[in-house]
C-alpha cells in the first residue's frame, strides 16, 4: 500500500510533462507568427517586383 501512495504522490513526471506543453506551445506560437511574416514578406517582394517591371517598362 505504500508504494501505491509513493507511485501517486510522486511529481517527477509532471513536470516533464508541463515542459513539454510549454515548448508545444512556443512551437505553435513561433509557427504562426513565422507564417504571417512570410506573407508580408512575399507581398512586399510581389509590389517591389511589379514597380520595378513598370519602371522598365516606363509605366510609372
Amino acid at each position: 500500500m505504500t508504494l501505491f501512495r509513493e507511485i501517486l504522490n510522486d511529481q517527477e513526471g509532471a513536470t516533464a510533462i508541463e515542459y513539454g506543453l510549454i515548448a508545444a506551445l512556443i512551437a505553435v506560437a513561433a509557427i504562426t507568427a513565422m507564417g504571417a511574416l512570410g506573407n508580408s514578406l512575399s507581398n512586399t517582394f510581389n509590389l517591389v517586383s511589379t514597380k520595378m517591371n513598370n519602371a522598365a517598362d516606363g509605366k510609372l
